[in-house]
């Protein structure tokens, strides 16, 4: 199922990039957009971990500098706040469950680069910087082994850079995909102009 929304998501990208359509520039200076999305493909956990939240995001990105490249292209930038969750667990010989709850929090900014080739799909690519807030808990028996109790969070620096489209299907609502690196590997959700 990623695979298909993956491929389908380029398709349309290399389609629109081929298609020489004159029309006017979506997202423009004083522009505001709203973005909720849901991630496929998380970048955090690995083997032997479950999802406990499936990535989800919210974003504001307004629109600073307009009527580049032939007015069809512009520059926006706007906040960003994501979160995921997923746990990893293993057995004692004795059947004792223990494992950690890890949680990821993305607080960061936006800098993105709108070009429009076609009509009513907003395509775009950018560069988030931002603060990865990573928490766990413990849970289980820890008297079997306290050891085993004292993971610690690695919070830090985070950043990402994707690429995107967003399909108007009102002056008001969009659909819009994002590929990158972030709180999620292909991000999926609506868009809403302020």
């Amino acid at each position: 199922m990623t695979k298909k929304i993956f491929f389908t998501l380029i398709i349309l990208l290399t389609s629109g990039a081929l298609m020489t359509v004159s029309a006017k520039n979506i997202f423009s200076k004083g522009d505001k957009a709203v973005n909720l999305g849901i991630g496929l493909g998380s970048y955090y956990g690995g083997d032997g971990y479950s999802s406990g939240i499936p990535p989800i995001s919210l974003s504001y990105e307004q629109g600073i500098i307009d009527g580049l490249l032939d007015g069809k292209a512009s520059v926006g930038v706007g906040g960003y706040l994501g979160y995921t969750s997923n746990k990893w667990e293993s057995v004692w010989g004795d059947g004792t469950t223990w494992g950690y709850k890890y949680s990821y929090i993305i607080l960061g900014a936006r800098g993105v680069f709108h070009y429009q080739f076609v009509d009513k799909l907003d395509t775009y690519a950018g560069l988030l910087l931002g603060y990865n807030i990573v928490s766990n808990k413990f849970y289980g028996d820890d008297t079997i082994a306290p050891y085993v109790s004292g993971a610690t969070g690695a919070s830090g620096i985070g950043y990402s850079a994707f690429v995107g489209a967003r399909y108007h299907f009102s002056s008001k609502f969009a659909a819009y995909a994002e590929l990158g690196y972030g709180i999620s590997a292909l991000e999926l959700g609506i868009s809403m102009r302020l």
